[in-house]
């Protein structure tokens, strides 16, 4: 809807177009993770090197035609616009929009063991670099900031834009070119989250395991899964036709879902690593898991994941450095966790509070009670197949 507002100034986007946009957007991916789901390996391939293209397609004109700020105002001044009671809580709590770009970094793939750490160090080495580039570019081509803030689109890197071009064909183009992307990682975002979802039913771990992980014999596809994430992901949308503040709420609660999870394994880890829970590969013990695994199969060809000892895998980060790594996970995912679930400005009423604390004290209120009373009869772990 910025770039609607971009083109036409006097257009004044109302709730319900957003919330139809947003199904738009949704059942567009929904459409390649099913239809045309062979060719989802391509069409990612296809969006990594648009992602690199759009990235010089908007550094080089921001950076050309922008007005140039001096180092001393990039890297000297702050901003406390929160009315935050000094600079340091303002940055904390505004670190809530930057650690969403890490969800979706785990996804899982073919030959995880190696091909999982190899992605992530690789996804965050690159993105990492161009990130910081870009981010720089617009900090020196910020020019006036309140004039950026005051943006009638509601997206200050527009106004960015407009300033650094002149023009608005070529604003628009720009803008353009973030939204492409935007509704491309769509796409990933189903495909993670709808089978995040198959894998834990099939785990038998969640309501409904029965019929959510089933596969379409024909496709390999978890439709069901799909179909699931889908209606929620609807449902959820319908919120912001009555408030946008309760939906950005939502918003929000899918950054402290995803450290959440991120803390849990990560503590984990760790206090495997110091009660030397884990260790190296061994004929003998792979012999005796394996073992254990056949006697335990059940009807549909698995069989619960027993794991009182762990091995390391191919990939590892050796002491005292592997430790230190995951001490400091826990303590940033931590800070995140604590952060995020604060509103955005000092002394909010209640439109403006963030309640995503309440939501994910009320989701972790059922699933307590769901293990306890149902999910205790089912879920023994994580399963796998033999």
């Amino acid at each position: 809807m910025g770039l609607a507002v971009q083109g036409t100034p006097t257009f004044e986007p109302k709730a319900w177009q957003v919330t139809l946009l947003l199904w738009a957007v949704i059942f567009f991916a929904v459409l390649i993770n099913t239809v045309v789901s062979r060719a989802l390996p391509s069409a990612e391939s296809c969006i990594m090197i648009l992602h690199i293209v759009a990235f010089f397609g908007i550094l080089i004109p921001l950076v050309y035609g922008g007005p140039h700020g001096s180092a001393k105002g990039v890297f000297t001044t702050f901003l406390n616009e929160g009315g935050w009671p000094n600079n340091g809580v303002s940055f904390l709590v505004g670190l809530l929009g930057p650690v969403f770009a890490f969800g979706g970094a785990d996804g899982a793939v073919h030959n995880a063991t190696t091909a999982v750490p190899r992605a992530m160090v690789f996804s965050i080495m690159l993105n990492g670099a161009m990130g910081l580039g870009m981010l720089l570019a617009v900090l020196f081509c910020l020019g006036d900031v309140e004039k950026v803030l005051d943006s009638p689109t509601g997206y200050p890197f527009m106004a960015i834009f407009q300033q650094a071009v002149g023009e608005n064909g070529g604003a628009m183009a720009m803008s353009a070119l973030i939204a492409v992307l935007a509704i491309l990682a769509t796409i990933s975002w189903v495909a993670s989250a709808s089978r995040m979802l198959w894998s834990f039913a099939r785990d038998r771990g969640v309501p409904g395991w029965q019929y959510i992980s089933h596969i379409h014999p024909a496709t390999s596809i978890p439709v069901i899964a799909i179909a699931v994430t889908t209606v929620i992901s609807v449902l959820l949308s319908l919120i912001n036709i009555g408030s946008s503040v309760a939906f950005n709420d939502v918003v929000s609660l899918s950054v402290v879902g995803l450290w959440s999870s991120y803390l849990v394994g990560n503590s984990l880890f760790l206090w495997r690593r110091v009660t030397g829970g884990i260790h190296d590969s061994s004929t003998a013990l792979s012999s005796t898991f394996h073992s254990k695994h056949h006697s335990d199969l059940e009807s549909d060809g698995t069989s619960p994941a027993h794991a009182p000892r762990l091995e390391w895998g191919p990939w590892r980060i050796p002491e005292p450095l592997g430790t230190i790594n995951n001490i400091f996970g826990c303590l940033f995912t931590a800070l995140i966790l604590f952060f995020s679930m604060w509103p955005p400005m000092n002394h909010p009423d209640a439109a403006g509070m963030n309640y995503s604390v309440l939501m994910e004290g009320g989701i972790m209120m059922f699933a307590i009670v769901y293990y306890f009373v149902w999910g205790r009869r089912t879920y023994k772990g994580p399963v796998i197949e033999v």
